[in-house]
């Protein structure tokens, strides 16, 4: 995991601070902080192409409705098959 290569003083930092938020304002103000509106919107394209996959939707549907590349497409399928289990956990608990 390349997180590994960062310095883990830093990257733990970054976690607790996540970790610490506690409503959406409070994630909208780290985040309007934090990121470029650029940042902000590859994040929730990336989380979008990974809901619409995970519902079953074709590569090109996805496209089509979230403008994300192929590239990315394949890189986020990729990762909700053989990564970590980021996507698939987060996705599970915000359709509770």
């Amino acid at each position: 995991m390349f997180l590994k290569k960062l310095p883990q003083k830093n990257i733990n930092q970054l976690f607790k601070v996540m970790l610490s938020l506690e409503t959406e304002e409070e994630c909208l103000a780290l985040f309007s902080d934090l990121c470029t509106p650029k940042e902000i919107n590859t994040f929730v394209q990336r989380l979008e192409v990974a809901r619409m996959l995970k519902e079953g939707m074709t590569y090109q549907d996805v496209q089509s409705e979230s403008g994300a590349s192929t590239a990315t497409i394949s890189r986020v399928k990729k990762l909700l098959d053989y990564g970590s289990e980021g996507y698939n956990r987060v996705l599970e608990r915000i359709k509770e």
